[in-house]
């Protein structure tokens, strides 16, 4: 009799452990679910959605200019250019903190192609998004593509084209865009706002392409080209369209016009045309550690200049990168022949249906060129 007690006891005992037991287990999988099988990858997440920026201390206009010598005769922009040149921090209206994958991933980006675009500029972007700027593995590397883009000047454009940005970054996952004025003399701004983004991104990244949207950029050369540079992104490369021996411009009906008031030098360092280059990521280091210590310049190719200036870079020439058009032997030959565009990276001013029309014409099977000297000799 006792030990028939004793059982019935030991069995209640462990009925009430295991019950506890169950209740425990059932709370803890409310809180923290594991996955069903350990090591099984997370499904990829969706894009997040964009979210309202962090609100920065307003930078306000430094008064002071306004006694330089000669002041009052500038031009409105160059002004403003004086009066917030020292602002150098705004809100990140959108942001891709997933392109490169993880940071510390970021090197198995082989090529980021980075395209200055104005909000407006709608159709050159769809454009390029089918054609050189597609994101793909090519030769065995991967490339990734963004848009960096400011906000209109209107504030009732602005309105519109930021809508208008925020379906792109929904639907495409490649808008950068800033909470400043996207206008010529801020094209500097926007090329240090992304050297420190891709330091906070992207801070791996092999090579990159920095070029306008009106360009036709031959990005498989660019792949081969790049795999042939020593160092895979570990030393330095800048290259594009070599500019030297020029200085400020003067005259006030030029759009490159930089007054004295903005600087008293007599001639620009070595740089490359804005249009088009390639540089390594840790050329890209370089010149962001350098931009920390130079003050804004409005000219963006010249200040990329003075900042592998003072890294004791410097920038080079690379002949398959043409600022100005392709040569034709005669005038009678058509210019827009793709057999003059195969074997170039970049060529400077096409409108969008000029690069769709090129980009299906120098990849179709059948294109046969005559027999050309070797355009440049490293691709």
């Amino acid at each position: 009799m006792p030990r028939r007690w004793c059982y019935k006891a030991e069995t209640l005992v462990l009925s009430l452990v295991g019950f506890s037991c169950l209740l425990f287990l059932l709370q803890s999988h409310s809180r923290s679910p594991l996955p069903e099988e350990a090591g099984t990858p997370e499904p990829p997440t969706a894009p997040p959605t964009p979210t309202a920026p962090q609100p920065l201390p307003e930078c306000r206009q430094n008064a002071s200019v306004a006694g330089l010598p000669g002041f009052a005769e500038l031009p409105n922009h160059i002004k403003d250019f004086l009066g917030f040149r020292h602002c150098r921090a705004f809100p990140l209206l959108l942001d891709l903190p997933g392109k490169c994958g993880p940071p510390e991933a970021s090197h198995q980006v082989f090529l980021l192609l980075a395209v200055k675009s104005s909000p407006a500029n709608y159709e050159r972007r769809e454009v390029i998004r089918k054609t050189w700027g597609q994101e793909r593995t090519f030769a065995g590397v991967h490339i990734r593509r963004v848009f960096l883009s400011g906000v209109a000047g209107s504030p009732r454009e602005a309105r519109k084209l930021n809508r208008l940005l925020r379906l792109e970054h929904a639907e495409h996952g490649d808008i950068l865009q800033w909470g400043f004025v996207d206008s010529f003399f801020n094209l500097t701004l926007k090329q240090l706002l992304f050297h420190a983004w891709l330091e906070r991104r992207c801070p791996a990244v092999r090579f990159v392409f920095n070029g306008d949207d009106d360009i036709f950029a031959n990005t498989d050369n660019m792949a081969h080209y790049l795999l042939g540079v020593p160092g895979a992104g570990d030393q330095h490369l800048f290259v594009g369209h070599l500019i030297t021996n020029v200085g400020p411009i003067r005259e006030k009906w030029s759009k490159y016009y930089v007054p004295e008031q903005v600087t008293s030098a007599k001639s620009y360092p070595p740089y490359c045309g804005g249009g088009g280059l390639l540089m390594s990521g840790f050329t890209c280091h370089a010149i962001y550690q350098q931009a920390l210590g130079i003050p804004l310049f409005p000219i963006d190719d010249v200040y990329l200049g003075m900042c592998l200036e003072k890294a004791g870079l410097a920038p080079s020439s690379h002949a398959g990168i043409r600022m100005v058009g392709v040569s034709v032997p005669s005038a009678k030959l058509d210019s827009f022949d793709p057999c003059y565009y195969k074997e170039l990276l970049m060529v400077h001013r096409f409108v969008p249906y000029e690069m769709l029309l090129m980009w299906e014409a120098i990849h179709q099977p059948d294109l046969v060129c005559g027999k050309k000297a070797e355009i440049y000799p490293s691709l």
